[in-house]
């Protein structure tokens, strides 16, 4: 039987980034991946360019049943880090906001750099290959796959979540962990747009692809970004960010105006020009459509000199203060990230080995570590990846 002293399974970003790391110590790497081609959620992330990572990432932009667990990888390899690996392969990138780093070019351009470097360290691939058995061995581990059996030291799995199951995402690293006594944290879609029951999607329908700047505010947690209005319910960053605070029963609360004292603003509108009508008034602030679906549901007189202060302020909440309670997200199929997971009691937080059983990692998506949209996951794939290939 072949012996490899590193097996991992899943050569998504941190596989990948496992693998490069535990070759560079001399150790035989193998990656074993059921897909046929290596980093397909990298090749599809950020339109195409991959946001790699984020110039802000800490600790506070992750989710997980014990927020310090991640300190350690994310201090010990940095978003810096990773940053000097893309510009020594002449990677170039820009920065398009709140710290989110894309390539110009092409996302494919990361996983060139990824298998670049396993190259270059020795590290084997293997696609196409679906792990069928993984058993405790007295050495390590006995791996049986679809091309045969294999032995190793060290067993890394990176085989990432639920989400976005048409490209091949499963839940077999919550069984492996099962398999091993780990236990998990109930997991559940992420970074996934929302949807409303079939009366308020009526209603809504013709602001399909609508996009405005919103402030989303769930369990005390608020993002500002742009907000999308689909055929479905609300997406967009602002709602993808919230979807992770978000559980079922929960109201969200919407402001389509953040920052901005709506009225007083329509108080001075209909002091100045008393004669336009609330949804004149309202585009010069909002997409037309909006604007007249709002004085629509609004009843308004046809001046805004015949509106009182009471009607004002009742046009101005349902802009600044639209409070909704979705029912439900669109799931797996379209979540971004899968958020709970193994839970980190039973990972050491500086190597990512289980505690109960030397030489077996859990890096990534896998992790009860879900980052916030923009980068943040990426850089845990990294980060986390780096530090089990250290050790495994």
């Amino acid at each position: 039987m072949q012996h490899i002293d590193v097996v991992v399974i899943g050569a998504g970003a941190a596989g990948m980034m496992c693998a490069i790391e535990a070759a560079k110590r001399g150790r035989s790497v193998l990656a074993l991946d059921h897909a046929k081609a290596p980093g397909e959620k990298i090749r599809i992330s950020g339109g195409g360019r991959c946001n790699f990572t984020n110039l802000h990432t800490s600790a506070r932009n992750f989710l997980s049943r014990n927020p310090r667990f991640c300190i350690s990888a994310l201090s010990r390899y940095t978003q810096r880090d990773f940053i000097q690996l893309v510009e020594r392969h002449g990677i170039a990138y820009h920065e398009k906001t709140l710290g989110q780093l894309f390539c110009d070019e092409s996302a494919t351009q990361i996983i060139a750099m990824l298998l670049s470097e396993m190259r270059s360290h020795g590290a084997k691939l293997e696609l196409a290959t679906r792990v069928e058995s993984v058993e405790k061995s007295e050495g390590g581990f006995t791996v049986r796959h679809s091309g045969g059996s294999l032995s190793c030291q060290s067993l890394v799995v990176a085989t990432g979540g639920k989400s976005i199951p048409k490209m091949g995402a499963t839940g077999f690293g919550y069984d492996l962990a099962t398999q091993f006594g780990l236990r998990l944290v109930d997991t559940r879609p992420g970074l996934v747009p929302l949807t409303f029951d079939p009366n308020l999607l009526e209603q809504l329908k013709p602001l399909a692809g609508v996009a405005v700047e919103a402030t989303a505010t769930c369990r005390k947690t608020r993002f500002n970004e742009a907000m999308l209005f689909t055929h479905r319910g609300l997406s967009g960053p602002a709602i993808l960010q919230i979807s992770s605070y978000w559980r079922e029963g929960d109201e969200i609360a919407l402001s389509m105006l953040p920052g901005a004292d709506l009225f007083e603003t329509l108080r001075t509108q209909r002091a100045t020009n008393g004669r336009q009508a609330l949804q004149t008034a309202l585009s010069q602030h909002l997409p037309r459509k909006l604007a007249q679906m709002i004085a629509t549901e609004a009843a308004a007189p046809a001046r805004l000199a015949d509106m009182s202060d009471t009607a004002l302020r009742r046009v101005a909440a349902a802009i600044t203060d639209w409070r909704i309670k979705p029912t439900g997200s669109e799931g797996y199929r379209t979540a971004e990230v899968t958020l709970g997971g193994v839970d980190t009691r039973d990972l050491d937080s500086k190597t990512m080995e289980a505690r109960a059983t030397p030489g077996l990692y859990f890096i990534g998506e896998v992790v009860d570590v879900t980052g916030w949209l923009g980068g943040y996951n990426f850089q845990w794939a990294w980060s986390s990846g780096w530090c089990a290939g250290q050790f495994a």
